[in-house]
């Protein structure tokens, strides 16, 4: 089966629904290299409008001097394209609504500069709703609910991967589009705030939404001794509950990244109270680092996957879901 995996991994589209590694040429490269058609790449965490747009910024200079590995993505014929060209598409994630402060403007500002997803807390309360680690869910503002309905006009994806519970469903109620966590795990494999309920994850698909499923190890099981197996078993987890119909890869990757970059993303406003520790982070043995993509696929054939669940969750599902969402 390792050799049919190969082929069917070669052929697939590959979509990663979250990375926040360290970026540059040589991670661009390693992408390209593993294979990855597209991945949901973090331009914006705790930053306001002005340093979003100057992010965003430095991403166009990298899409010029870099044009060899990565390619824009704004549409899914974009992901298509460069899937026949040998590329990785790059699609402009926000991990918060930060950068819209509290102008329902800045929202279609963003969507024209390239950004495509974004989540709506990070972690903690801000003009639009609750995060997880937030002590009171206050759910979805009424601002927030002006902010969701912008979002569906302009066609960019809601994200509640860090949301609190409450806003989260109060978003998946009021959006008339899919939503999606990018990128969670299942609180039935381990209690964390971070990962989600059966409950939670049954509701968001129910509606129409979506499951990016990660392998950021302090929200696994086995935590710093998980491995690829691993990974793979919360992703079967997740497909018994909701299908494989509506299940993604979202792997949190943060590959290049010090301490003082944890530091500042588990702090609320990368400044205020400490919101949790991840102590050593050591991805799944098998699913180090982004060039280890292709092992996926070995990983997912040896645990029984048909050909049919192996190509959706590597990517064709998101495929879908993010056509339906951008309408292209």
């Amino acid at each position: 089966m390792k050799d049919n995996a190969n082929t069917i991994y070669e052929n697939a589209v590959v979509i990663d629904g979250l990375i926040i590694s360290k970026w540059g040429g040589e991670l661009f490269r390693e992408m390209q290299e593993a294979g990855l058609t597209a991945a949901n790449c973090t331009c914006s965490v705790w930053e306001n409008f002005s340093d979003t747009v100057n992010n965003i910024a430095q991403w166009n200079s990298w899409f010029r001097e870099f044009g060899d590995h990565i390619v824009r993505a704004e549409s899914a014929a974009d992901i298509r394209r460069a899937k026949a060209d040998g590329k990785t598409a790059i699609i402009l994630g926000m991990q918060n609504t930060s950068a819209f402060e509290d102008k329902i403007g800045h929202v279609e500002i963003l969507k024209t500069l390239g950004v495509g997803i974004a989540q709506m807390t990070y972690n903690t309360q801000n003009w639009v709703g609750s995060g997880c680690y937030e002590s009171c869910d206050s759910g979805l503002s009424d601002f927030g609910r002006e902010v969701v309905a912008e979002m569906n006009r302009v066609r960019m994806l809601c994200d509640l991967s860090h949301v609190g519970p409450k806003t989260s469903r109060d978003v998946i109620d009021s959006s008339t589009v899919p939503v999606a966590y990018s990128h969670c795990l299942p609180s039935g494999l381990k209690a964390h705030p971070r990962n989600k309920s059966d409950e939670e994850l049954r509701y968001i698909v129910d509606k129409g939404g979506f499951v990016g499923v990660t392998m950021f190890p302090p929200f696994l099981a086995n935590g710093v001794n998980s491995t690829i197996a691993d990974y793979i078993a919360a992703m079967d987890y997740v497909i018994n509950i909701v299908g494989e119909d509506a299940v993604g890869i979202g792997t949190d990757f943060t590959q290049g990244y010090d301490r003082s970059f944890f530091d500042w993303i588990t702090h609320d406003k990368g400044f205020g109270r400490r919101l949790t520790s991840f102590g050593e982070i050591v991805n799944p043995a098998g699913f180090r680092e982004i060039r280890d993509f292709p092992n996926i696929a070995d990983a997912m054939a040896d645990s029984g996957w048909t050909e049919a669940r192996i190509e959706k969750v590597l990517g064709l599902n998101w495929l879908n879901l993010l056509g339906e969402v951008w309408g292209k």
